[in-house]
């Protein structure tokens, strides 16, 4: 599938902010297989006094800028290729076998599973947790079969509930709640096989959303979603589910981002000096382009 997508966030502060220094990771990757950024940019409004774009440790595109603010607009412009992951046999490990093949991998590089399995930012141990997953998975079973047992649980027991969370929720609070949104959903998912030995990430990105029948598509109407990748061995590499939706991602996950967890990507991070109130405006487009 190509699509055009972009997205607007803005800001209004009811008292100038100064000395803000922000990290942006909003544009879609460019990956070995499966995707690929045909064009896209990221603009600011009014332009920053210090700009610099860069790449993260995780390879995602960033940008890195510093300005005082009363009013503050960042634009994302993307044109972008997706392709499903080819249908394969589950040629992954069993559950109680992915610990060698971890070993195994002498390497520290971005992709490596050492850097997906124990605590990160935001996710820490959890008892709780781990026990709930030892309910539905053993040894024997595959990765693949243990990661997709994880997603069709979540989609099962918890409901998917704006508004229910905060973006700073912890993982056991929404264990309790049985509620959230896409980001809860993935922390639960990474946290429940990490807890069984299975490496787990966080993916940042965008879903296309497809409108009732007889109804027009809004614009603006997309929003940024949250999935997970999960080590699946040497022979198979990284795969990714989506617990929100109980589907493998496919053509229609547009990835932005890799990391342990959701303080790596969060699409807007930074520090400024302010006081009082402000107001946030986002939308996000996902456009299919016709052949």
């Amino acid at each position: 599938m190509l699509y055009d997508v972009s997205m607007k966030i803005a800001y209004t502060y009811e008292v100038a902010a100064s000395g803000a220094r922000q990290v942006i990771r909003v544009l879609p990757l460019t990956l070995d297989k499966g995707q690929r950024l045909i064009a896209g940019t990221v603009t600011f409004s009014p332009v920053p006094e210090e700009r610099t774009d860069f790449v993260d440790f995780f390879h995602n595109p960033a940008t890195g800028f510093r300005n005082p603010l009363e009013e503050f607009e960042i634009r994302m412009q993307a044109r972008v290729q997706v392709e499903n992951a080819s249908i394969e046999a589950d040629m992954t490990p069993e559950v109680g076998k992915i610990g060698d093949e971890i070993f195994e991998y002498w390497n520290i590089d971005a992709d490596a599973p050492h850097h997906f399995l124990g605590d990160s930012p935001r996710l820490g141990p959890s008892p709780e947790i781990a026990a709930w997953a030892w309910t539905m998975i053993d040894d024997k079973m595959s990765v693949h079969e243990a990661a997709t047992a994880v997603c069709a649980k979540i989609h099962e027991q918890f409901t998917y509930v704006p508004g229910a969370t905060k973006v700073d929720t912890s993982a056991g609070e929404v264990f309790k709640l049985k509620k959230g949104v896409c980001q809860d959903f993935a922390h639960i998912m990474i946290l429940a096989l990490r807890s069984i030995g299975i490496p787990a990430g966080y993916v940042s990105g965008f879903l296309r959303t497809i409108p009732p029948p007889g109804k027009e598509r809004l614009e603006g109407a997309d929003a940024m979603h949250a999935w997970v990748r999960v080590w699946c061995g040497r022979a198979t590499g990284w795969m990714e589910w989506d617990p929100t939706n109980n589907i493998m991602a496919g053509s229609d996950h547009i990835r932005v981002g890799y990391g342990r967890d959701y303080a790596d990507v969060a699409p807007v991070i930074g520090i400024l000096k302010s006081y009082g109130s402000h107001t946030t405006d986002q939308g996000v487009d996902v456009v299919p382009v016709k052949p």
